[in-house]
């Protein structure tokens, strides 16, 4: 399983196990879809980058995942609970990614914007981890 794989296995896992997070976005709506309109609300997992170590056996990465925070409101507040949600749960232990150990995983940026049709919400969470293959 490939490093930026295995990490949104884990990021999935955490979310749709946080009480926090499944309070404002239902667990079914937590997903990996090509779909347009999004569900809303939802998080759809997104684009992802892995980007080789700096160790000498090559068996790190730094990886990046966007998640795309969507809803159906006239405003960003809705978007900006869920992001924050989402921080909180990222960061409230080690994840526990298959294959790899994590040595650091956090929120590195969240996006808000308003959507072209004007009735939608969009928050984009980039999630920053490093990998070691063990």
């Amino acid at each position: 399983m490939s490093a930026d794989h295995a990490l949104q296995t884990a990021i999935r896992l955490r979310l749709v196990a946080t009480p926090a997070v499944t309070a404002l976005v239902p667990a079914t709506s937590i997903l990996d879809v090509h779909q347009r309109p999004a569900p809303t609300p939802s998080i759809i997992i997104g684009e992802g980058q892995s980007v080789e170590g700096d160790q000498i056996d090559r068996r790190d990465q730094r990886v990046y995942l966007d998640l795309h925070v969507w809803k159906t409101e006239p405003g960003l507040v809705g978007v900006k609970d869920i992001a924050g949600a989402i921080r909180t749960a990222i960061h409230s232990e080690r994840l526990a990614v298959v294959h790899y150990w994590c040595g650091d995983c956090r929120v590195s940026t969240m996006r808000f914007m308003r959507d072209p049709d004007g009735e939608t919400a969009h928050g984009v969470v980039t999630v920053e981890a490093i990998l070691c293959e063990v």
